[in-house]
């Protein structure tokens, strides 16, 4: 396929994929639908065996390969889930895969390239070095370059997220895709013609919106939305969006993070920045979307825990759910232990404590500690301060 794809090349992607990929579920979420006041429907493609929506148009792609081009094999770059994709299909099918990915790239995301039977060459420190040398592998090797997203076969196969989520759900009126290079959105916006479609970027990586304003690219350094974190947006994909999409919104880093930790509170399932990004485009735009049925492609689950953990110990203490209290004694036996009685007397589970006589700003004859607690929230929070201060304790949060 040379040219530009189109709905009927998604059409016959499908077919070439049933029963190859995971038809992940299209649920409705009544508690996301509330924070954001419109109806939400949830595309789970974090549930495919590699984690993510890639390996739509990686098989794709795969299976219109010619016998010799399988025979000399393939070489993809990517940050992870394409790497992953390209190897696990082309492992199943028989082929050689090389993946370059940029050095940066989570360590769980090159093992299990690895594991699933590619080689992995790690080069340069961000996609655009990594294309380079891909590029220069394909050459040298004879290998078959599978673009992650710029690809009229990769493009269609993504698309197949689109036609399953109007099969289950006809009559959303909107989708919301995340936008790195732009392949998802691209086939999505292909598959469904009728419906207004957005783009999700991370405000650190505006690429695609640049790119279709004819302005200049202009990029941050990192995002915890690596797997969108793309400086060089498709030229198929651009011109695609750029007759199809609504608009790119853009999310804050706080937000991607918020998104993931409502998913996993929510949902009870694990998004990847790049995946929680839709949802943070719909709760950060809520004027945009109030009273439409709205479809968001949760794109992958593919998230260093360390991460995770990050992102969920950083989501409770701006809940307040995770607090600082600071907390003036008496410096005399007896005033730590009434302290953290009336904290357990609250309910507040104390997980650390800082006991500091030296140093600090505080009298000869006192002491200053810092609790660390866990709390049902804010209101919780001035009801255990409360406590604190009926019992003559002065109390202070470091952190408001």
């Amino acid at each position: 396929m040379s040219n530009a794809p189109t709905r009927d090349d998604v059409l016959a992607a499908a077919k070439r994929l049933e029963g190859a990929v995971v038809r992940t579920p299209c649920l409705e979420s009544r508690t996301l639908s509330e924070l954001a006041g419109a109806r939400v429907f949830v595309k789970f493609e974090n549930l495919q065996f590699t984690a993510s929506f890639k390996e739509r148009g990686a098989l794709n792609k795969l299976r219109m390969l010619s016998a010799a081009e399988r025979e000399r094999g393939v070489v993809a770059m990517s940050a992870g889930n394409h790497a992953q994709a390209v190897a696990h299909h082309a492992s199943r099918l028989g082929i050689r895969s090389t993946l370059v990915m940029p050095r940066y790239t989570p360590n769980v995301k090159v093992e299990q390239t690895r594991r699933l039977g590619a080689e992995v060459v790690l080069a340069g420190d961000d996609l655009n070095a990594a294309n380079d040398r891909a590029n220069a592998l394909a050459a040298e090797r004879g290998l078959t370059f599978v673009h992650p997203y710029d690809d009229a076969d990769v493009i269609a196969g993504a698309g197949t997220v689109a036609l399953e989520m109007l099969e289950d759900h006809p009559d959303l009126d909107a989708l919301v895709i995340p936008v790195g290079g732009g392949g998802l959105a691209s086939g999505c916006a292909l598959a469904a013609p009728g419906v207004a479609l957005y783009g999700a970027e991370a405000e650190r990586f505006p690429s695609m919106k640049q790119a279709l304003a004819g302005a200049p690219i202009a990029c941050g350094r990192d995002s915890v939305a690596e797997g969108i974190a793309v400086k060089r947006p498709g030229a198929l994909t651009r011109e695609i969006l750029r007759a199809h999409a609504r608009e790119m919104l853009l999310v804050s880093e706080i937000d991607l993070e918020e998104a993931v930790l409502l998913l996993l509170e929510v949902e009870k399932t694990v998004a990847e920045g790049a995946g929680a990004a839709s949802l943070a485009a719909v709760l950060g735009h809520r004027a945009l979307f109030a009273g439409r049925r709205v479809g968001v492609v949760l794109s992958g689950g593919n998230i260093d825990l360390l991460v995770l953990a990050s992102i969920i110990e950083r989501g409770l203490a701006r809940s307040r759910r995770l607090v600082r209290l600071r907390v003036q004694l008496p410096d005399r036996p007896g005033a730590l232990a009434d302290a953290t009685r009336i904290l357990a007397e609250g309910g507040a589970n104390v997980v650390e404590i800082h006991h500091e006589r030296a140093f600090g700003r505080v009298p000869l004859k006192e002491a200053q500690v810092e609790f660390v607690v866990s709390t049902r929230g804010g209101e919780h929070l001035g009801e255990i301060r409360d406590a604190l201060q009926r019992g003559g304790y002065e109390v202070g949060l470091p952190d408001s």
